[in-house]
């Protein structure tokens, strides 16, 4: 006999950030991210409305990965009432503390700026810490007796997890984001065979990647021409995955004699600690990358690369002389210092900005992107004149064909697919594509829609 269980979409839908989905079954209240909405700002302000539900009732948090759009308004919520259980693999528990952390500094700051309170402190981070259970990948824990959860590996970011919530025999996935497989460092994406409804993400879910081989070819021709017009090369980088792909990949190039000499600036110290953790987490890697750190190659560190750490350290770079690469947070140029570069570096022409990450609609380096001729940096408006330039080859999603194949891998046992996490063209594009060539029932939800699954 079936059972029903409820899926709620609070937040991710319309939209790439705010991550928020909420799932009922047996009992049980189980919400899956509770991350930040981002815009021009950081934090966008409708991450200080009210939760679309009461967050004392929630019994459990499940989070896929520790990206601010997945994880930012967690303290929040506890703030609010919650005191359930939190459920992540190992290394998201641990960079979800160090980037929350890091999160309560620009929020105290941006607070200041509006002269409101922050939405969440310091305190709640380590109140929000104190509920945190880690499991491993493909360590199915139960929730209740008939309802369990399975992480398997989403390939997105270190320790990124899709969710597989089996009640009565029947399987949800939640999928977190999904990552652009094969990456340089991580495992690829596991299957959804078997799983009966899916909700996904989209963000590129109308257009494609450039190929996955040319992307180190681009990146070198791009850092010599750089340093042929003796510019400086600014790069907004996500201080988890991109900067340790690139870093990984620049390793690689540097080793092998393919760089000219330049000086390179990992200028973020959220990015710099996120790098140990890495460092340490190689049993999550990919074999490839496990192979080259066992012949003795530190992948994170190579001749004339340095990490700055302080205030002092950010803008002694300016005083250095001659071409050089600089990568900061935040990767949509929002925050962190990444935008004091660019208000620094951006009105010579000789001078490059290369983007390597999604850009939110609204988000200065959306902006950049779009081919704004002034743009607006901790409320100054600064003339571009540098060169912009787009790398979408390492991006963290998949792109439109490799979510297609990923749907596909789960099309004999798929019966609902919800397309979130994603702007309403691309959800909506990637929602049709599934109808018309695999002849499954995807839709798109609206906010706070509620859906009813047999289980």
């Amino acid at each position: 006999m079936s059972q029903q269980a409820k899926v709620g979409f609070f937040g991710g839908v319309d939209s790439v950030t705010g991550s928020n989905f909420l799932f009922e079954a047996d009992g049980k209240r189980i919400l899956i991210d509770c991350g930040l909405y981002q815009g021009e700002k950081y934090a966008d302000d409708r991450n200080r409305e009210e939760f679309g539900f009461d967050p004392k009732s929630i019994d459990i948090l499940l989070v896929t990965h520790a990206h601010i759009d997945h994880i930012g308004r967690i303290p929040k919520l506890v703030r609010e009432g919650f005191s359930g259980k939190i459920y992540s693999t190992p290394p998201t528990e641990e960079l979800t503390e160090i980037m929350l952390l890091d999160t309560t500094r620009i929020l105290a700051h941006e607070a200041i700026v509006d002269g409101r309170e922050p939405i969440y402190t310091e305190r709640d981070v380590r109140d929000t810490m104190k509920l945190w259970t880690s499991h491993e990948y493909y360590a199915s824990f139960a929730i209740t007796p008939a309802l369990s959860c399975e992480f398997k590996d989403a390939g997105h970011i270190l320790g990124s997890a899709m969710m597989f919530l089996t009640w009565n025999g029947t399987t949800m996935v939640f999928t977190g984001d999904l990552g652009n497989s094969p990456t340089p460092l991580l495992r690829d994406t596991d299957s959804i065979k078997g799983a009966t409804y899916l909700l996904m993400e989209s963000v590129y879910g109308d257009r494609n990647h450039e190929g996955r081989e040319e992307r180190k070819e681009l990146l070198r021709g791009i850092i010599t021409d750089s340093i042929a017009h003796g510019g400086v090369l600014m790069i907004p980088a996500f201080s988890i995955e991109r900067t340790q792909e690139l870093l990984f990949e620049l390793n690689d190039l540097v080793e092998h004699h393919n760089l000219p000499d330049v000086k390179i600036y990992l200028d973020s110290p959220l990015a710099i600690k996120a790098t140990e953790v890495y460092r340490k987490s190689d049993k999550y890697f990919n074999q490839n990358a496990q192979h080259i750190i066992k012949t003795g190659d530190d992948v994170f560190k190579f001749p004339r690369l340095y990490f700055t750490e302080t205030k002092q350290e950010s803008m002694e770079i300016w005083e250095t002389k001659g071409p050089k690469v600089i990568m900061a947070g935040s990767g949509m140029a929002n925050g962190g210092r990444i935008v004091h570069h660019l208000k620094h570096y951006l009105h010579d022409s000789k001078n490059v900005v290369l983007l390597v990450g999604y850009q939110a609609a609204g988000t200065p380096g959306r902006k950049l992107a779009e081919g704004a001729k002034v743009v607006r940096l901790n409320g100054d408006d600064v003339a571009v004149k540098a060169k912009v330039l787009q790398l979408h080859g390492y991006s963290g999603h998949k792109d439109m064909d490799h979510l297609m194949e990923f749907v596909e891998g789960g099309k004999d046992t798929l019966k609902k697919i919800f397309v979130t996490i994603g702007e309403p063209k691309s959800s909506m594009f990637l929602a049709q594509r599934i109808r018309d060539y695999l002849g499954l029932d995807a839709i798109v939800p609206s906010p706070k829609d509620e859906h009813t699954l047999e289980f």
